[in-house]
């Protein structure tokens, strides 16, 4: 029976990534730049993020950090706006609390995307990018967090929902659980210890012995 999960954040416990890639969009075309889709899902699976391909086109970092105020702004914007929930996500972490010890690895925009909701309530604690020095898909995220509950690899569960993400547990050496999002659904998960529909299935997972 494992002991802990560690939960990625976006597309796992809220549906932001499509409003992220948006937004993003939304700078780059400023600059007659098409975000393409699937060169950006391409790009993230590798750690690479939105502005690859600006540089690849040869814009300036100047106008880089211009562009990246332009996505954070419109990112906020759809985060007040639009609606991110997944069904049962609270439901499940409520009764999964009761078997394990739960935490969060992210990257996000957090303290904007939790003011009025209460996900985490049964989180042990939450790491930002502030907390580790390379992002997934280096595992050095995955580590941290299992080093703050002082546990052992086999003791623990990934969920995920990024091959970025999966590459950095799977690296680390814990099992990973990859959860459906429709949004990445086309990378590659073949290296995912197990592949769900949704969190619900983590259930029978975390009480498997």
């Amino acid at each position: 029976m494992k002991q802990f999960v560690l939960f990625d954040h976006d597309g796992v416990l809220v549906d932001t990534e499509p409003w992220y890639y948006r937004a993003g969009a939304d700078a780059l075309a400023e600059i007659g730049i098409a975000l393409d889709l699937s060169q950006y899902l391409e790009d993230m699976g590798h750690g690479l993020g939105t502005w690859a391909r600006a540089r690849e086109a040869g814009v300036d970092e100047e106008t880089v950090a211009r562009l990246r105020a332009v996505r954070d702004d419109r990112y906020q914007h759809y985060l007040r706006t639009e609606t991110i929930e997944i069904d049962s996500v609270a439901e499940v972490l409520d009764e999964l609390s009761t078997d394990v010890r739960m935490a969060v690895v992210t990257t996000s925009e957090f303290e904007l995307i939790h003011q009025n909701r209460n996900l985490l309530d049964h989180m042990d604690f939450v790491l930002v990018r502030e907390d580790y020095r390379r992002a997934k898909p280096h595992p050095e995220p995955y580590l941290t967090a299992l080093s703050r509950f002082g546990g052992d690899p086999d003791q623990t569960l990934v969920v995920e929902d990024s091959a970025r993400g999966l590459r950095s547990a799977v690296a680390a050496g814990i099992d990973c659980a990859v959860v459906h999002n429709d949004f990445t659904a086309g990378q590659d998960f073949s290296a995912a210890t197990h592949q769900i529909g949704s969190l619900r299935d983590l259930i029978d997972i975390v009480r498997t012995r």
